[in-house]
């Protein structure tokens, strides 16, 4: 840490003294002093924060490691760039604050990274510098970019913050009008215990949608009043989430993992609401369902019903592949997850937060996407949807060797899909026949006229006709008839 006239000790307590807030962070990006200004606006002891370790994530955890990752600089600060950033906290009234901050390299005397000195200033960052990504007046080498990187950190914060309760969040992330309703369904959902039909493409993340609801209805039966189904005991005590496989169980094993679930939710008064997840319902051997239905109808009220099909059920007992009454039952609420390319204003917010929790597990620490990258992901199709997406940005994020990922890093599938998107195949022209099999007539009258120099007769009789006929074809193709033989 810093060294020269004036000592550590004495340098820790003149920044005590400052009064904004200072910290400083060693190379290992571990908060090695926090001020007292800086915990006051944290509401935390500086104590509580030295030793945190500060990752470039979006604040998901327990209050002081969200503290600790509120408070790290860019990534690029800890390779010498001075920069000057925003940092986030929760505020009372459910939003963020923000406050603007100077981030500045501290290096020995052979030029090795020895941390970041941080001042958090009191103000927060005016309009301009929201849109324009709060670029520092520093002299010497500035981050001047990651103003798109920097907006969707800070919206992620939001969206985490909003979703703390519900599991599975990075999958319920976007704000198109599709993910926005799905959030209200789920929402819906977790109010009741009627079953729910969630639909959508292989690797969606239907099974991430189940968890959120099952979560989220935890914590709501735990502060209902005593109904006769809710538990008897302490709060912490959750119910299961089971899953199933439609298309992995035999019926008889699928049978009986149903019934003595049903059996332990109706024999035990106090056990809490369960979630039995019916993972690729569509897949349920015929068999079976004639059995749901008559469990469907006798299942215990402490024990609610969710699954999952790549189209609905209804569709399918339309087309006899499913028994209507079954689909019926297990159709009460249907949350339909539209596929990534149909809300490609997502794509952005996913890639961001799938790097940032990549982020999180404290070893490589990237910023964003450059422009050329982002953009490639938004426009490549996702046959794999969200799934697909979450492996290619860990697979980018292996490759990057700067604070950003590029495009080269990105998989060669997508620099492909891009290049095929800059010229897209034209569909081919439409054969007219019947105007086809004219030009072709008429070409074959004209060379039968030349060779009889003019005379229809011979010309007739070098195509197989009779003269009149050739003559009413000729008026029919738009030929010139003109005089002669």
């Amino acid at each position: 840490m810093p060294s020269g006239r004036t000592s550590y000790p004495e340098l820790l307590r003149l920044l005590a003294e400052v009064g904004e807030g200072v910290y400083l962070l060693d190379e290992q990006r571990r908060i090695v002093f926090a001020n007292q200004s800086l915990a006051d606006w944290l509401n935390v002891a500086p104590a509580d924060l030295v030793g945190r370790t500060c990752r470039y994530q979006s604040g998901d955890g327990e209050l002081l490691a969200a503290s600790a990752d509120a408070l790290c600089p860019p990534p690029e600060v800890f390779q010498g760039q001075k920069a000057t950033g925003v940092v986030c906290k929760p505020a009372a009234d459910g939003h963020l604050e923000r406050r603007c901050a100077d981030f500045i390299p501290l290096a020995g005397e052979a030029g090795q990274s020895m941390g970041v000195l941080a001042i958090v200033h009191a103000e927060a960052p005016s309009a301009d510098e929201e849109t324009s990504g709060v670029i520092s007046a520093f002299d010497g080498q500035i981050s001047t970019g990651g103003a798109e990187s920097r907006h969707l950190h800070e919206l992620i914060q939001r969206f985490r913050q909003q979703m703390a309760r519900w599991s599975g969040v990075e999958r319920l992330a976007g704000e198109s009008p599709a993910m926005v309703r799905v959030r209200e369904q789920i929402k819906l959902a977790a109010g009741g215990t009627a079953a729910v039909l969630i639909v959508g493409p292989p690797g969606i993340g239907k099974q991430h949608v189940a968890s959120a609801i099952h979560a989220a209805t935890q914590r709501q039966w735990a502060d209902l009043p005593n109904i006769g189904v809710r538990p008897a005991s302490p709060a912490n005590h959750q119910g299961t989430l089971m899953p199933v496989s439609c298309a992995a169980l035999p019926p008889e094993v699928l049978l009986s993992t149903v019934a003595a679930m049903s059996d332990r939710h109706s024999r035990a008064a106090g056990e809490p609401l369960s979630t039995l997840l019916l993972v690729d319902v569509h897949r349920l051997a015929a068999e079976v369902q004639p059995e749901m239905v008559r469990w469907m109808d006798a299942r215990p009220p402490n024990l609610r019903v969710i699954s999952t099909s790549p189209e609905p059920l209804e569709t399918l007992s339309q087309r006899e592949a499913f028994r209507a009454d079954l689909a019926q039952r297990l159709s009460t609420l249907v949350i339909h997850l539209p596929p990534l390319a149909q809300r490609r204003d997502d794509i952005p917010l996913l890639a961001q937060m799938f790097l940032e929790e990549l982020n999180g597990q404290g070893g490589k620490q990237l910023r964003g996407f450059k422009p050329e990258a982002m953009d490639r992901l938004a426009l490549y199709d996702w046959p794999g949807q969200v799934d697909e997406l979450a492996a290619t940005v860990r697979q980018a994020f292996a490759q990057a060797e700067s604070f950003e990922i590029t495009a080269a890093d990105l998989p060669k599938q997508l620099r492909l899909a891009a290049e095929a998107a800059r010229f897209p195949r034209q569909p081919p022209e439409p054969i007219d026949l019947e105007k086809f099999l004219a030009r072709v007539e008429a070409e074959l009258i004209d060379r039968a006229l030349r060779q009889a120099k003019g005379n229809k007769s011979q010309a007739a009789r070098l195509l197989g006709m009779t003269r009149p006929r050739l003559y009413r074809r000729m008026v029919q193709l738009g030929l010139e008839v003109g005089e002669g033989e």
